[in-house]
Parts: structure tokens; sequence; C-alpha cells
């Protein structure tokens, strides 16, 4: 497995990544545009046999002091095997801030799981932030690749 840097080629195999991954939740097209071609975003993608098997966006925010994980997602059959903790390993190192935040479903347990064991610490629950009305996790950690984290 490679973690390359994504682009607006790589469109329609994200455009399945999400659809695969997230359903009624999944970003829509105008969306994945954006976050394939907004110039400070960080953009990279799990390669495997040829194909994209992962997927994270993160969006420095240095004067708030802060980067937010916009989005982290992995197929469906690739799963558990350390390709969505790699990504997000290697989009906190590109953030470039003292923290990092992100939101997570309530129910989705496995990735609150991984974001614990990662340091992530839930700071606040956003009420039905999700499109069928189920709560968000709002997770934040500091990073040690900043002064703050150090």
């Amino acid at each position: 497995m490679q973690i390359l840097p994504a682009n607006l080629l790589d469109l329609n195999a994200l455009r399945k990544l999400e659809d695969e991954s997230f359903g009624k939740d999944a970003w829509s097209l105008l969306d994945l545009i954006a976050v394939l071609t907004m110039p400070d975003v960080i953009r990279l993608k799990a390669v495997e046999d040829g194909q994209m098997v992962g997927f994270v966006a993160g969006d420095p925010r240095p004067r708030d002091g802060w980067g937010w994980i916009a989005t982290i997602a992995v197929a469906p059959r690739y799963r558990r095997r350390g390709i969505g903790r790699a990504l997000l390993h290697a989009c906190e190192a590109k953030l470039n801030v003292p923290r990092s935040r992100l939101t997570v479903r309530v129910s989705n347990q496995s990735a609150i799981s991984m974001y614990q064991q990662e340091g992530y610490v839930t700071t606040d629950i956003w009420s039905g932030y999700y499109n069928d009305g189920e709560d968000g996790i709002v997770m934040e950690k500091a990073l040690s690749n900043s002064p703050e984290g150090l």
C-alpha cells in the first residue's frame, strides 16, 4: 500500500469510495471537486493494486491553531488493515498545526476506538449533525509534530 497525493484525476475513484463508505452522507460531486482542487487542502490517497482504497482530506487552519480532518474513508474490503490509521498519521504530519480535530458518528465505535488509541479525546457532541439525524462526536488531539504538541 502506498500513500500518495490525490488530485482531480482521482474524482471518479473518490466518488465511488465516498458512496461505499458513507452512503447518504457521501459528499456531493461539487464537494468532491472542491476537496480535490482547493489550494490549501491536504488530500492523500491510499493505493493498493493500482486502485484507490482509501482517502483522507485535511484542512489546516493555522490562524485558529488547529486543522480539521474533513474526511477519512477506507473501502469496506480493505478495512481493519491499518490503512485508515496510516492515512490519519500522514494527514496529521502535513497539517503543521498544534491540534487536529475531526467528527465521527456516535455509532461508529470502531472509528471512535481507533481515534482514542491515536490520542483523540471528545470535546463536543453536535446534535443531529448527520443527514439521518445521528449525533456527531467532535474529537481533538494535540499533534506531536507541532510546538504545542511537544
